[in-house]
């Protein structure tokens, strides 16, 4: 059942307050910056295209029209190449846009989240669940009914309450 008659990329500029996003895999590499990525694993600078992407401009006019975007990700150490691309470039150019980042890290602790899906949840009230195959590969999304939405919140306040700020977990295990 679809809650929306926005699309995702509707909801990333229509929002009012925030848009909350949990991430639980280990490699989006064939999801999107595959150029960007290839030039991390390579050693190179980071592309001009990626430095000034379209997700940093719609974070920071998000940010400043007063609202919040921020994320959890559930990583476990140590860290796949792929997050060490994500966390080290992308979580970098999109804090200096204003996107607030958390880490829940299940190296030395359980998963208080298994089998949940990634998803975006916007003002607390749409929530998208974001679908991928087995390499990282972003397949779609899909609206959750309003019936399911009290879950989805319970998602995010758990993951919120087992991650610490980025920079905080950053400055004790960053690689």
């Amino acid at each position: 059942m679809t809650t929306s008659s926005r699309t995702l990329g509707e909801w990333f500029s229509e929002f009012e307050q925030e848009a909350f996003r949990l991430e639980t895999l280990d490699d989006y590499s064939k999801s999107g910056s595959v150029e960007a990525y290839q030039a991390f694993l390579a050693g190179e600078e980071q592309p001009e295209s990626f430095k000034s992407s379209d997700w940093a401009t719609t974070v920071g006019n998000a940010i400043r029209a007063g609202k919040r975007m921020y994320r959890v990700h559930i990583v476990s150490r140590p860290l796949t190449d792929y997050l060490r691309f994500e966390l080290g470039w992308g979580y970098q150019r999109n804090m200096a846009a204003g996107e607030e980042f958390y880490i829940l890290d299940t190296t030395e602790q359980e998963n208080p989240l298994p089998q949940v899906p990634d998803f975006w949840m916007f003002d607390n009230r749409v929530v998208s669940a974001m679908h991928y195959d087995g390499a990282g590969k972003f397949l779609g999304s899909e609206f959750i009914g309003s019936d399911r939405l009290p879950e989805f919140r319970t998602y995010r306040d758990t993951a919120l309450a087992h991650a610490e700020p980025f920079p905080e977990w950053l400055a004790k295990h960053g690689e």
